[in-house]
């Protein structure tokens, strides 16, 4: 399974990382620069689609509110406390925010309380190891990773000592998970899954 390409020579902070040019995309996590190309293909875009669309029709009149890539999620580190220092950011295919006042007019900074990222080849290892262990790190409540090709889900939900767990829950694609961040939400995967 490949990789995305990586800028290894050096740490970079969000202070680099606003001087790129604005067609690249990228992500930092604890200072590598991770390149987010190709753009996500049709399945993968169909897929975010009908989680957004379950979750916004849900969170309507509610104080969370959710948002799409790309949407930059600066995640600092204790002692990182100019914007410009911060060394990882991150664009979640879908996030939803409940503290609003981590919202920025850029982004969000500090943790989201849910997290999705939809898997591709290409981002496969990365969603399962760097991005896991980022939000664990950071207290992202609820973590979801999609798998479009085997159509399942994986959920992680901190415990009392602020961990995922080693394993996670896993739903098949006629499943219906309830959401643990948002009291009340379920979401439907047989319309996630639908070819």
């Amino acid at each position: 399974m490949g990789l995305p390409l990586r800028k290894a020579d050096k740490k970079y902070t969000y202070g680099d990382y606003r001087t790129w040019p604005e067609d690249e995309r990228w992500e930092l996590i604890n200072g590598v620069a991770w390149d987010m190309s190709p753009a996500p293909d049709r399945r993968h875009q169909g897929i975010s689609g009908q989680l957004f669309k379950q979750i916004i029709i849900y969170l309507e009149n509610k104080t969370c509110e959710i948002y799409a890539a790309p949407f930059d999620v600066l995640l600092p580190e204790f002692g990182e406390t100019e914007e410009d220092d911060v060394s990882s950011v991150v664009q979640p295919d879908i996030l939803v925010v409940c503290e609003t006042e981590k919202l920025t007019d850029k982004g969000c900074t500090g943790a989201p309380d849910w997290i999705i990222e939809i898997q591709s080849p290409f981002t496969s290892k990365k969603d399962m190891d760097h991005k896991f262990h980022l939000y664990e790190h950071h207290g992202v409540r609820e973590y979801w990773i999609v798998d479009p090709g085997n159509r399942y889900v994986h959920v992680y939900a901190l415990d009392d000592k602020g961990r995922y767990g080693e394993e996670p829950q896993v739903y098949l694609e006629d499943a219906t998970i309830s959401c643990t961040v948002i009291e009340g939400l379920a979401i439907d995967l047989n319309p996630v899954f639908r070819e």
